[in-house]
């Protein structure tokens, strides 16, 4: 026997679709949750807060980065004035006599290099342009910190990276100890405003999705 395809209305007055009713989504343990959500003023203040202090940090990181890397385009310049303050015979040698040796062995190559082999600076010079554009990219945070959060992290690996690279190349380079933790000091004093900042801007992240289960 068939069954006829068409049902009249009379027969089955119920619509065709019927609308499903929203199910709470399930955590692992099979318990429903919910998000409450904070009032909007309050809201609004804590997160204005959180952003100026973000903008701050991110500023300052930003500047900071910069300026290091433009330094390094007058290389020679700044060697000779901090020769003339810091070398061999000074006073100031005299309180720190492996700083003073250092910088006058510094300033000699630097000066022979410049003297003799300048394009040798160009590999500065692109050092420079490397600190300016990498300035670049926390343009992005300091716009939208939740949405480029990742270039804030980038930057916390890139510090952390700073250590190993000074303490392997520069023994490699035959940079002196006292030296090399100087530049290891740029990676551990620079991701404190960007740990702070990262910390800042998981607060102001919407209340993520539950993992699936198992995770």
């Amino acid at each position: 026997m068939f069954l006829p395809l068409f049902v009249p209305a009379r027969v089955c007055p119920l619509p065709l679709f019927v609308p499903c009713p929203k199910i709470p989504r399930l955590a692992a343990n099979n318990t429903a949750t919910a998000t409450i959500v904070p009032p909007r003023s309050a809201m609004t203040d804590e997160s204005r807060v959180l952003r100026r202090r973000i903008r701050l940090l991110l500023g300052f990181f930003l500047v900071a980065l910069i300026a290091s890397g433009i330094t390094a385009f007058p290389i020679k310049a700044e060697l000779d004035l901090l020769h003339e303050t810091v070398r061999e015979g000074s006073s100031a040698a005299s309180w720190c006599p492996r700083a003073a040796a250092w910088i006058s062995h510094v300033h000699r190559g630097v000066t022979a290099m410049d003297a003799n082999y300048p394009f040798m600076a160009y590999g500065t010079d692109w050092l420079a342009f490397a600190h300016v554009v990498i300035g670049i990219a926390f343009l992005g945070p300091l716009r939208d910190p939740v949405k480029n959060v990742w270039v804030v992290q980038w930057g916390m690996i890139a510090c952390v990276l700073v250590v190993p690279l000074a303490l392997i190349c520069g023994e490699i380079r035959g940079i002196p100890l006292f030296w090399r933790l100087i530049d290891c000091s740029f990676g551990v004093f620079g991701i404190v405003p960007l740990a702070i900042a990262w910390h800042d801007i998981r607060r102001l992240e919407p209340s993520r999705s539950l993992p699936p289960d198992g995770i």
